[in-house]
């Protein structure tokens, strides 16, 4: 490279200045998963990414604001894709499905996996910000699986259910994986293995939500009787009525 290619000192400036606000986001993410919300203060969000406090505030209002830059930068864009991902696909709901859960099982894993638990440990002291990841996370993440879940009733992929109610039980393990990753495992000694959890849960959840024709009766391919109908049979060989 040559001395007329280098980069002008006004340009690495520029290009800097456009990097702080995702430095600042990112140590903020750090610090707020080392020390939750409330313990966690500007001073070191500013110290972390190396700038100063007069600095941060020209992106940031203030430490509200700055949690929901973390929370639009870091969680958002996966939901952001998945929604693409459903809206787009023409797969079968069961492979979609198997994908929104491979898409949870990455982010449990995730720098970000510590957010939910800031947010439930804050919600009551810090209301704006569990309103805030509730639409912006929650509810999204749910209708996109409710729309997976309905569109697999609707083709015949699905048994009918609640799907209102069903999509909750989508979500819960991989929610309490990201808990369990920022609570208990540091105190225990086998730490939770989240690609055996995300497959167990699939396996239960796909035999759960198929249709009864799906699963399959025994041995021979007959399908199973029930106790009544197996009492009328025996009735009828007996000559009783029916």
């Amino acid at each position: 490279m040559t001395a007329m290619s280098l980069p002008t000192p006004s340009t690495r400036w520029r290009r800097r200045k456009d990097a702080r606000p995702g430095e600042i986001v990112a140590a903020s993410l750090a610090c707020f998963a080392e020390r939750g919300f409330a313990a966690t203060r500007l001073d070191d969000v500013a110290r972390r990414a190396g700038v100063t406090k007069g600095t941060l505030y020209l992106y940031f209002a203030n430490k509200e604001e700055l949690f929901k830059a973390v929370v639009r930068q870091a969680v958002v864009p996966n939901i952001v894709l998945g929604e693409a991902l459903v809206a787009h696909s023409s797969a079968p709901a069961p492979a979609l499905l198997e994908q929104l859960i491979a898409r949870l099982q990455a982010a449990m894993v995730a720098p970000a996996s510590a957010i939910p638990k800031i947010v439930i440990a804050e919600a009551g002291n810090f209301p704006d910000i569990a309103r805030f990841y509730l639409e912006e996370v929650i509810q999204r993440g749910l209708r996109l699986v409710r729309r997976v879940l309905k569109a697999g009733v609707a083709r015949g992929e699905f048994r009918p259910m609640d799907v209102e109610s069903t999509a909750y039980c989508v979500v819960a393990p991989m929610v309490l994986g990201m808990l369990w990753r920022h609570s208990f495992a540091r105190h225990e000694r086998r730490p939770l293995d989240a690609d055996s959890l995300c497959r167990a849960h699939l396996q239960i959840l796909l035999q759960s939500v198929r249709p009864d024709r799906a699963r399959g009766g025994p041995a021979g391919g007959k399908p199973r009787q029930n106790s009544r109908s197996r009492s009328r049979r025996q009735q009828r060989r007996n000559g009783a009525a029916p």
